[in-house]
């Protein structure tokens, strides 16, 4: 069994880091081949009949005409999503496209709640009246457009986006792919260009977060500690950047926990800098050298597996209270928590 930084005393840690830098390793789990699927999740059936919709209605895609496609995603709204997809684009990309064309405002914040509305419900008849029908038929006609005229020609060391097996010489692409089907080559090829379950891996990645989180916050409810649960982007005075927990509360904080998974060395790199941040505010205006409260990280996934620097200034800097998914259920017992327990589990 491995000794945590957790159960040792400062001075230990600092007389060898590096042992501890390996203990924490050791039990860092990765959970990247399983996704939440969140609200607005759309599955692969929905996605078909919206597909299906869009190709009766264009005749197989050979006649791209906003009098045929609006009417479509009107009625089938997930036929909405099935166009973005075809183009590659982006909810604010479109958007943006669209306006330059149509000389119409379409705020990134329109096109981005216009898309989970439709992820939302799929199959709930849209209400395109008024300025939202004005912006919904610039951004079909823009796709229409993009869509029939293909990929243009662009310099050997550039790449158009519209240059995919699906759109490349416009409507001609679109039949042969859906009358005959994708050559299983290319489309691994753009997978690996797209990274797989990308858009959806972005669009989930608070609620990846929220899973340690919850776990946290379940561990403090059963040693009945009292604790704020602080809200995203919310400001708290004496922090300039809002810790995840404060125990009890911010107006008397003994000890923040920082709740941060990541799969990625690089984000992992800028979520360490945060946790450190919390370690220098907790020593500003100390007189005795010691923090005014105790800051504990809650750690998940590979990325924070990569670098031993980074995992070395973590456990300096925290005076070694890092725990992972395994060693939560210690949590309590090997911080100043235990000061604030009033159930015993």
């Amino acid at each position: 069994m491995p000794i945590y930084p957790f159960e040792v005393s400062y001075e230990e840690i600092l007389r060898n880091p590096d042992q501890y830098v390996e203990a924490v390793f050791s039990c860092l789990e990765s959970e990247f081949l399983n996704m939440p699927k969140g609200e607005g999740f759309i599955t692969y059936p929905v996605f078909e009949r919206g597909y299906e919709a869009l190709k009766a209605s264009t005749q197989s895609f050979s006649h791209m005409e906003v009098g045929s496609v609006l009417p479509t995603i009107v009625k089938e709204p997930i036929s909405l999503v099935v166009l973005r997809t075809m183009l590659g684009f982006t909810p604010p990309e479109w958007g943006y496209l669209a306006s330059q064309r149509a000389c119409l405002e379409i705020p990134q914040g329109f096109t981005r709640s216009l898309d989970r509305r439709v992820r939302i419900a799929p199959e709930k008849p849209m209400n395109a009246s008024g300025l939202m029908g004005k912006r919904l038929e610039a951004m079909v006609a823009t796709a229409c457009e993009l869509l029939k005229r293909g990929a243009p020609n662009v310099p050997d060391n550039q790449i158009h986006r519209l240059d995919k097996a699906d759109t490349r010489t416009g409507t001609r692409s679109m039949e042969n792919v859906a009358g005959l089907g994708v050559p299983y080559a290319m489309l691994l090829y753009e997978r690996f260009l797209g990274r797989p379950f990308a858009g959806h891996r972005d669009s989930v990645s608070e609620l990846v977060g929220d899973s340690l989180e919850s776990a946290v916050e379940d561990v403090l409810t059963r040693a009945g500690v009292s604790y704020r649960k602080t809200k995203r982007a919310e400001r708290i005075e004496g922090f300039d950047q809002t810790p995840d927990f404060i125990i009890p509360s911010e107006f008397n904080p003994s000890v923040i926990i920082e709740a941060k998974i990541t799969e990625d060395d690089g984000t992992a790199r800028d979520k360490v800098t945060r946790i450190l941040r919390l370690c220098s505010l907790s020593l500003e205006g100390s007189t005795t050298g010691e923090p005014k409260y105790e800051v504990v990280a809650c750690i998940g996934g590979r990325g924070f597996g990569v670098r031993c620097e980074d995992m070395k200034r973590l456990i300096i800097h925290t005076r070694g209270k890092i725990f992972t998914t395994k060693t939560l259920n210690r949590l309590v017992d090997n911080t100043r928590l235990r000061e604030f327990r009033t159930k015993s589990q």
